[in-house]
Parts: structure tokens; sequence; C-alpha cells
């Protein structure tokens, strides 16, 4: 056969072919009217949803490229007179052409332009559209006296569509916009499988719904199950089993992560939730959900860097509740350390940050956590077991054991929402702990170190950490042996003074002072710390201490005797001089008493009766000038705060013999004595 030839044959096929298309289209249109069309569309909607559907709008017979009807303005009626519970744009009824040709209308698939359907669920969990799956599952539960119901179409598509969520028990009121999803449920299968993707909170995720048995699960038995949510804020993945009877079950493995968990809690909430930490997170865990309560065992998760293994339970019916034991080998603490510093960034100051405890209303929490390290960015603390409790407002940590600063640590620290703030209350015990490094990591002072036990009683309220030293009320205690108190020689000090009591030179502020037990015993009323009990004892020197303390201002104004103890327990001190301390934690200064110190000097002590007697002043204060060095001993009273009277001037007359008079000396500060 000759190439023209075939090409002709080949063209005559394919008139036949579109003639007789024409024709079966021109037989179709004449054999269904567009009311047919419609009236078969509604009937089989109303069979398979229970729902009486309404057309308000235009309908239409479509041939062209495949048979179709449309029907405009769709809105299905509820099962209850006051609701209505979808509402469409279009309803766009894919037919299946053979059925056509003899006159029947069988939907293959339907398409849903721009629908809006409302899900309300009340106090029992069954929703507006529970009707609608029981006409499902008497639809699809095969019966052997009566021939099973077979749906005509098994897939429907969702266009640009909005669902709306509604619990008016616990105000839950949430919108899913610009759906797009196909929903499909094979004639020659029994799965059912939904994907797509939804708008929520103006985040865009990913759905796929997969179940294995569609029969069983709409009848709520037991069915296979697969969910995947994917989205910027959150992923979610869930493979195992679900039933719906006697109660909503699920049972399987939950894989989840998100790049902020802080973000994510945010966006599911509804509300931002500030602060640090809770970054980077992922989890992993068998899980089971029953009666509105998620139980993850066989967990593993991390978050912030920090990995941990245990069992959780999550209660989402009525009041959200946490409970679970968490084991983590490393727990590095440091991305949360600047919501947990009691002292400011420079140190030296407490921290005024405001407290915030918005989220204490939101959860109760039961956990606890045991670290075989925690880290925190100025320590390292060894195997450690803690537990929070959250209820009403109010946290409990209670530390069952931590090692420490070379030491054990227990306690509890209590702290209560309040209208301006928190109400906190801590009873906490350090026993056997290097001082230096506990005392200035927990409240800056780097003046004491050795080994010791500080025990602690306190509380207060306040809207920030300064807030509540300000209300501080409680006691504090410490004992120590086989240590030093830094910042200061007392001994090398005493006996320099001992020598010269006057040597005005001497540094107050350097050095180190061993001891061998030193007791602290303080009471704090409205921030303000008086010493009970503070005793120093060395192996040359013995210190005895009182006076009070500002806590808010970190200010000291103490008093005390140092003592220079004799060789020999039976012999009396060599020498005992009063001091006083002012100034503030970081870097008090230590003075002694100016009066002792003249009073010791055998040329200065004159002055203290010429001070308080004016007629033998002159006397005085020239024989202490004289026996000082003249011009030189004056100058070291005046450096000590003593006033120093300027001698008289020559009579009259006698001006050639009279010495210059003294120019006046600048004003002397005062310098307090003891």
């Amino acid at each position: 056969m000759s190439v023209p030839t075939g090409f002709k044959r080949l063209a005559a096929a394919v008139s036949a072919v579109v003639v007789g298309g024409l024709v079966v289209l021109g037989v179709a249109s004449y054999l269904v009217s567009v009311d047919a069309a419609r009236d078969a569309v509604t009937a089989e909607v109303r069979s398979v949803t229970g729902l009486e559907p309404t057309v308000r709008g235009a309908s239409t017979l479509s041939m062209f490229p495949s048979p179709r009807v449309s029907l405009g303005d769709v809105a299905l009626a509820g099962y209850a007179e006051d609701s209505s519970p979808f509402v469409a744009e279009a309803l766009v009824a894919n037919v299946r052409w053979l059925p056509l040709l003899t006159g029947r209308i069988e939907i293959a698939d339907i398409a849903l332009v721009r629908p809006h359907i409302t899900v309300t669920f009340d106090a029992e969990g069954r929703s507006n559209w529970s009707p609608l799956v029981d006409t499902l599952a008497r639809a699809m539960r095969p019966d052997p006296q009566v021939e099973p119901r077979t749906l005509s179409f098994s897939e429907i598509r969702i266009t640009d569509g909005t669902v709306v969520l509604r619990e008016p028990g616990r105000a839950v009121d949430e919108t899913l916009e610009g759906v797009e999803l196909s929903l499909a449920w094979p004639s020659i299968a029994k799965s059912f499988a939904a994907t797509g993707r939804v708008t929520w909170r103006d985040e865009p995720l990913d759905l796929s719904l997969a179940i294995s048995d569609f029969p069983a699960a709409l009848a709520g038995d037991t069915s296979g199950l697969k969910l995947r949510i994917g989205g910027v804020p959150l992923k979610v993945a869930f493979e195992g089993a679900m039933s719906m009877r006697p109660s909503l079950k699920i049972d399987g493995t939950l894989a989840a992560d998100a790049t902020s968990l802080r973000g994510a809690m945010g966006w599911i909430s509804g509300r931002p939730l500030y602060g640090v930490g809770l970054g980077r997170f992922a989890v992993k865990a068998r899980t089971n959900v029953v009666s509105g309560t998620v139980a993850l065992s066989n967990l593993n998760i991390e978050l912030d860097g920090n990995a941990a293994e245990g069992v959780l339970t999550y209660g989402l019916r009525g009041r959200r509740t946490l409970q679970g034991t968490l084991a983590v080998d490393t727990l590095d603490l440091t991305p949360y350390a600047s919501a947990m510093r009691l002292m400011a960034s420079d140190s030296r100051d407490w921290n005024r940050k405001p407290i915030g405890l918005d989220w204490f209303d939101d959860l109760d929490l039961d956990l606890r956590v045991s670290a075989a390290r925690v880290l925190t960015p100025q320590t390292r603390f060894g195997r450690t077991a803690a537990a929070a409790t959250l209820r009403d407002g109010r946290l409990v940590v209670t530390v069952g054991e931590t090692h420490a600063f070379n030491g054990v640590i227990t306690g509890t620290l209590a702290v209560d929402r309040t209208a301006d703030g928190a109400a906190m209350r801590s009873q906490l015990a350090l026993k056997n702990v290097d001082l230096e490094t506990c005392l200035a990591e927990l409240i800056g002072v780097r003046r004491v170190e050795g080994k010791g036990n500080v025990l602690v009683s306190l509380d207060g309220t306040g809207s920030s950490v300064l807030g509540v030293t300000r209300t501080l009320n409680g006691n504090v205690s410490l004992k120590a042996v086989n240590g030093a108190l830094l910042g200061v020689n007392v001994e090398q000090l005493l006996r320099r003074l001992e020598r010269r009591p006057l040597a005005g030179s001497a540094d107050f502020r350097s050095g180190r002072t061993p001891f061998e037990t030193l007791t602290v015993v303080l009471k704090i009323t409205q921030g303000t710390a008086h010493a009970d009990e503070a005793r120093f004892e060395g192996g040359n020197v013995r210190l005895a201490v009182g006076g009070s303390a500002s806590v808010p201002a970190r200010e000291l104004d103490l008093t005390g005797t140092a003592t220079l103890l004799a060789a020999s327990i039976e012999q009396p001190p060599t020498f005992e001089l009063p001091f006083f301390v002012q100034g503030t934690w970081d870097d008090p200064i230590m003075l002694p008493d100016t009066q002792a110190l003249i009073r010791r000097s055998g040329a200065a002590a004159p002055l203290l009766d010429a001070v308080s007697a004016d007629k033998r002043a002159r006397d005085a204060v020239r024989s202490a000038i004289e026996r000082l060095g003249g011009s030189d001993g004056a100058a070291t009273l005046r450096r000590l705060g003593v006033p120093v009277p300027v001698p008289e001037t020559a009579p009259e007359g006698d001006q050639a013999t009279a010495a210059p008079p003294p120019e006046p000396a600048p004003p002397l500060a005062e310098v307090p004595t003891r």
C-alpha cells in the first residue's frame, strides 16, 4: 500500500471516530436533560450524606471534554435546624460515559469549588457531621441479608475551601483556609486517602492521611492509620492504628520536629511566647491516645542540644497537664541562663528584668528529671535529681540531690504568681561546698575560700529579683573550716598597727587571712541582714563582727574587733583593735577605729584630751606635734582626721620675731570613729 493511500485510510478512521463521538454527544445530550442531571446529582448526594442539598444557582450539563454536571451555589441543610454545615460556590460532578448513553447518571467524582464547611463538636466529642459518618458506615458495611449499598463516586476534590472547627464548651474556634484536598476511597480497595494543603494561622501545611480499612474505621473498629503534617513551624508523622469504640483510641509511633519549639508552641496556642531557650526540638516515641490523654513511652526527645529518654503524659481535656520522668546524660542549661540569672550582666547588681510567669495559668506540671551532669555558663554540676510541680499558679522545684561546688545541695524553691510579679520561698542546704565558687556564683561574693555548710531559709515578693531582695525575710547561716578571708591580711595589719598605730599608709585591702573556723548567722528583715553571730577563729587572729548589710544595695555597715592572739592560749591577747567595714559586698573597705589607734599611740594620745579640754589645748597640741616631729606630726594628725589648732601669732610690736601665719588647711574628710 502506498503512503498516500495509508494517510487517506488514517484520515477516514479519525473522521469516523470524531463523527461517532459527536453522535454520542448528541445522543447523550438528547437522552439526559439538565434538570434530570441536576436531580440525579442531588439525589446521589442526599443518599450518600444524608443531607438535603439545595441548589440556589444555575445548573449546566457539559459534554466536552468529558460529561459533567455543574450546580451553582449549593448548600447542604444540617442535621440541626439552625445549622448549615456546608455551602459551596459550585459543585461539579464528573459523569461516567456508558451509563449516560443509557440515560442514567452515575457520578465518577465530585469537585467542590470554594466550599465553606463548618464542623462543630459537643461536650461528648460528637460533631455535626457524625450522622454523615454513620450513613457512610451503613453504605459501606457488607450485610448478607441486604444488598450492600455501593457508592457511585469514590473521590471528592476540594478547591480553595474553608473549614471552620468549633467546640463551644472549650471556646475553640479555628479556621483552615486555602484548603486544597483530594479525598479518595477506591471502590476496588478498602482504603481511604486524603492529600493536599491547608493554611492555618497564616502557615501553609502539607497534609497526608491514609486509612487502611475505611469501612472498619467508619464503623469504629480498629484500622491502620498514617498521618503526615509538614510545615515551617512543625513537622509531624504518625503510623499506627486507631479505633472509635467505645471512645477514640490511637496507638502507634509518633515523630515530630521543629526548628523552634517556642515558635511552634506560640503558633499552636495562638499567642507568642517570650523568653529564652526552647529552640531546636525533635521527639520520637511510642504513642497512645485514650480519652483525651496522650501517653509517650520509649521516649527520645531532643531540645536545645539536650537529649533525654523517659516517659511523658499530656492531658488535652480540661486543664492541660504534663507528667513524666526524664533521664539525661548531660543537661546544658546555658540557653536558659539569662532567665535563671540572679545577678545582672555586670555581676555587681541584682537582676532587674521582670519575672514573667504568664505561662503558670496554662499548664499543670509534674516532672522528674535526673542527669549525670548539669552545665551552666559558670558551673558544672554532677549527679542531679530534681522534681518540678506546677499547680494553681504555684511552681515548686525540689532538689533531691545535686553534686555541686565539690559538695551536695538539697532543698526546695517555691514560686507563686502574684498580681505584680512573684512570691518566692526557698529552703536550701549546701553541705561541704567550696565557698569561694559557691558564694561567687550565687550572690557575687568572692571574699571567702574553704569548705563549709550553708543553710538558707528565705522568702520575698517582687516583680524582679531586685524587687524580691527589698522584701526579703528569713535566715542564713554559714559554718566553714580551714579556709581564708580574701582581700585582707588581718594578722599582718594588726602587727603593723601594734608597732606603729598611726601608720596611715597601711593597705587594708590586700592579702588573705587563714581561719580555722568561721561562723556567720544572719537574720534578714525586709531586705536588711542583721548579724546575730559572726565569729572568725584563726591560728593567730580572732575576729568578732556585728552590724547589718543591705541586700538590695549590696552594701555593708559592720563593726567588729580584731584580736591578735598570743603564742600561748594561757596568755592574754597581745593587741585588740576595733574596726569597721563599709562599702559594697564586692569591694568592701575595712578601716580601724581611729580613737583606738590614737590612744595606743603615746605621741598622739594627749590630743584626745586636748580636743575635749580647750584650756589645755595649746600645751597638749604643741607637745604632741613636737614629739611627732614638728610639721610632719601635724600632717600625720590631719591625715587621721584629728583637728590641729593653729599656733597663735606674735603680739604687735614684735613683728620681726613673729612666725608667718600658716595657710589655712583644706577641709578634711570626715572619718568616722567607732
